[in-house]
């Protein structure tokens, strides 16, 4: 029951790139995103949003050959979406392996790399300027293995310490994230300290300034207007790193 992806049935996805597209012209990035084969393999074979991804797991070791084949097929869906997003508008696509960290760190290099592996390879084929980035909530075991997939950014998510994060990818890859959606719910000033020490901590380039994960259901929109009015403050400004002020430039 598997068929290719019918790329006419999400015309409103592309209509919404380019009309983005015009809009903003070359003021901003227009963010492309995509499911990555693991996790939209959870829904399909969960049946919707679980605790325990039970069966999936169990699938890994009873029925292997059937999950390869369904994740193979994602993988090809999901490249071909990512190349209708970029030739509709988008400057960039980030890839949620939202999922992933659901898995020991053996069996995600088993059940979600290889494929995200091979996204990444066709991608930089057909459109190879593009920038991806890789996201998966609850990475904090999978750093490294991250970096292996071949992406330009890895997105930490906010139980990653920032500075280790860093320390522990090197300098020749860029960074995500990483505050705390719940941070929103603070006093601004709070907000603040904590948006300035995360990008201190992510180091004087590379670094795409955002949250940790989505922002949370009730947060008030002051306090994600206030987010980018820091961030913006934070372009080309200082801060003291190790007692010596730096130029930074922070992207958000």
């Amino acid at each position: 029951m598997l068929h290719p992806i019918n790329l006419e049935k999400l015309h409103f996805v592309g209509d919404s790139l380019r009309i983005l597209r015009k809009e903003v012209g070359d003021k901003a990035a227009i963010l492309g995103f995509v499911g990555a084969p693991w996790t939209i393999a959870t829904y399909i074979v969960e049946g919707g949003t679980t605790r325990t991804y039970t069966t999936i797991k169990r699938m890994c070791h009873t029925a292997p050959h059937v999950l390869k084949t369904l994740l193979s097929h994602l993988t090809q869906a999901i490249s071909d979406y990512i190349i209708y997003q970029v030739n509709s508008g988008a400057h960039c696509i980030q890839i949620f392996d939202s999922w992933g960290g659901q898995l020991p760190p053996d069996m995600w290099e088993l059940w979600s790399k290889p494929y995200i592996k091979e996204i990444v390879s066709t991608v930089r084929e057909k459109c190879p300027h593009t920038p991806l980035v890789l996201y998966i909530n609850g990475n904090g075991g999978l750093l490294e293995r991250m970096k292996g997939t071949g992406v330009d950014v890895i997105g930490l998510d906010w139980t990653v310490d920032m500075e280790d994060g860093r320390r522990r990818l090197g300098n020749d890859i860029s960074v995500q994230g990483n505050v705390d959606p719940a941070y929103l719910f603070s006093p601004h000033s709070v907000l603040t300290d904590e948006i300035q020490r995360v990008v201190k901590s992510a180091g004087q380039s590379g670094h795409i300034l955002n949250l940790g994960h989505g922002v949370l259901v009730g947060t008030p929109e002051d306090a994600v207007a206030h987010f980018f009015d820091v961030a913006r403050s934070l372009e080309y400004d200082s801060t003291c790193v190790d007692g010596t002020v730096k130029k930074f430039e922070s992207v958000v």
